[in-house]
């Protein structure tokens, strides 16, 4: 039996043999996410969370060739200090709404993943990546820094060391390099195997008892508890980027389609 709820704009939302597939339906923007989307996200975790015919998410972008492809640059250009901190706090109140979902939740990553497309991967339990899925955070070439979890979900599933190096080069990895450094779990060669791993992963989960799976995903979460500190920092720093001329100027090389020339001040 499938289940549609069709009330979000940036969304589809299909609950399939338990299994509820949000997908964000914003292709012509690569998927990227606004803050609308955003809020949808959460809207969309809680129902699925109280919902009792889904036991398992799947989140996904439509079409083939970005998952999300980072947070709506014209959107964030416009925002001052304060309003910038604020906007990194609300995008991890959002994706802190997913680590946390009592039910189990897979990215399926079908395309590019940058910046807040990369953080909402890395705040999903589980990521399943198509061979020609991209990863990447590359906020420093927009004059500012990953503003919803990136710094903190990286550093906890990769290393410190390699996050310093992606985050501050900015570069992408591919699928499989992203395999190997702990930050996928599995890549397949189509988009079609992309959803029937997904699938079979979380129809397995269902076997298992769901009070005890929801458990778990609470204790491994614990695990991080203490780092609650370092998701404030990130916002606080993020929001501080704002008031840069390196920032207006990284935003604005973007939307101009240009490179930029940051002065460091």
């Amino acid at each position: 039996m499938t289940s549609t709820l069709n009330k979000y704009k940036n969304l589809s939302i299909d609950i399939e043999e338990g299994i509820a597939t949000i997908t964000i339906c914003r292709a012509s923007k690569l998927n990227a996410l606004n803050y609308a989307t955003l809020e949808e996200i959460q809207l969309a975790i809680q129902e699925i969370q109280e919902n009792p015919s889904a036991s398992s998410v799947i989140i996904t972008g439509e079409g083939s060739k970005a998952f999300a492809a980072g947070a709506d640059i014209a959107e964030l250009a416009n925002l001052d200090e304060i309003k910038a901190k604020r906007y990194s706090q609300h995008g991890q109140d959002v994706f802190a709404s997913i680590e946390n979902c009592p039910k189990p939740v897979i990215a399926a990553v079908n395309g590019y993943a940058l910046g807040g497309g990369c953080e909402l991967a890395l705040a999903c339990h589980m990521r399943v990546a198509v061979e020609s899925a991209k990863f990447g955070l590359p906020e420093v070439k927009l004059g500012t820094i990953p503003g919803f979890g990136g710094t903190q979900r990286l550093t906890q599933s990769i290393g410190k060391a390699k996050t310093l190096e992606l985050i501050m080069t900015g570069d992408m990895i591919t699928a499989q390099e992203a395999k190997e450094l702990g930050l996928v779990n599995h890549v397949v060669p189509t988009h079609d195997e992309l959803y029937r791993k997904c699938r079979e992963i979380l129809m397995k989960i269902a076997t298992s008892g769901p009070l005890a799976v929801s458990m778990v995903i609470s204790s491994v979460n614990a695990v991080y508890s203490s780092q609650e500190r370092g998701y404030q920092k990130e916002a606080a720093l993020f929001g501080a980027t704002a008031k840069t001329a390196d920032f207006k100027e990284g935003m604005n090389a973007f939307l101009e389609k240009r490179k930029p020339n940051f002065k460091g001040r």
